[in-house]
């Protein structure tokens, strides 16, 4: 064996001292971004992007600077939700721009590049990942406090570039109450594992509804299961958001930010170390 140099990147020897490579990429040089958060499911339909949207705005009315990269490009939802859809994005020779909501929530998403909001995107993997990454590398985000990453449903090129690249803080699990989708829900855990990332929350979307009379919560999907994963797993922090029909209809209309409940509350305060 020859004499060992540190230099790993042009060693075939596999040895104790090697050093894992990194496949992280720098942001803009116009950006600095103190902490990163995922929100991610393990299958589509469960409200990944409405967490998003709320966790961002809760934030944002804390007095923090928050940015949302929306890396759901197939399906992306985040201008909608804020009212932005009609907006496109702008830049110069240093880079792209985000689009700034009402309260000032910075966004970037390919509805807000696109001609046509409703033009599919008809993509392979690598060329979706590769557009992911280059909201990250090419977009001049400034100065952000914390970003959320609402990812796309499932295991696949996009959240493994996300977490490869880009250097996230940890992650929250989004879940609807079956059973079917607690097993979903462990897959997008032990992901998480494999890639070294802590999971910071499981959120249970359409947990109940709330009776309008007695104030009662009606369990429509059976009981919740996902205090049992989150033991399993050692997550610490769960949060429940009903079925409520002002929620949707605040995200039809772009009007999210108006939105009133205190369901993630403890779970912003956990991002944000209040």
């Amino acid at each position: 064996m020859s004499e060992c140099t540190h230099d790993c990147s042009n060693c075939s020897e596999n040895c104790g001292e090697r050093t894992k490579e990194s496949f992280l990429e720098k942001p803009h040089q116009l950006s600095k971004i103190k902490k990163i958060i995922g929100v991610v499911s393990g299958k589509g339909g469960v409200g990944k992007s409405l967490v998003t949207s709320l966790l961002a705005v809760s934030a944002s009315r804390k007095g923090f600077k928050t940015a949302v990269l929306d890396a759901d490009i197939t399906g992306p939802s985040i201008p909608k939700s804020f009212g932005i859809d009609s907006q496109r994005a702008e830049g110069c020779e240093d880079g792209i721009y985000p689009v700034m909501t009402k309260t000032g929530i910075s966004v970037m998403s390919l509805n807000l590049l696109v001609e046509n909001e409703t033009d599919p995107v008809v993509w392979r993997g690598p060329v979706i990942a590769g557009v992911v990454k280059q909201f990250w590398t090419d977009v001049i985000w400034g100065d952000v406090d914390y970003m959320f990453i609402d990812m796309p449903p499932g295991t696949g090129d996009v959240p493994l570039t996300v977490f490869q690249s880009i250097p996230v803080d940890g992650i929250v699990i989004v879940a609807s109450p079956q059973e079917l989708v607690g097993m979903i829900v462990e897959k997008a855990m032990n992901m998480a594992k494999m890639m070294d990332i802590p999971v910071l929350a499981l959120v249970e979307n359409m947990s109940y509804v709330l009776c309008p009379d007695c104030k009662k919560e009606i369990r429509m999907f059976g009981e919740s299961h996902i205090e049992e994963i989150a033991f399993k797993h050692g997550v610490e922090t769960v949060a429940k958001l009903p079925i409520d029909p002002k929620l949707a209809a605040a995200c039809d209309s772009g009007m999210i930010e108006l939105f009133d409940g205190n369901w993630l509350d403890a779970l912003c305060n956990k991002i944000t170390g209040e």
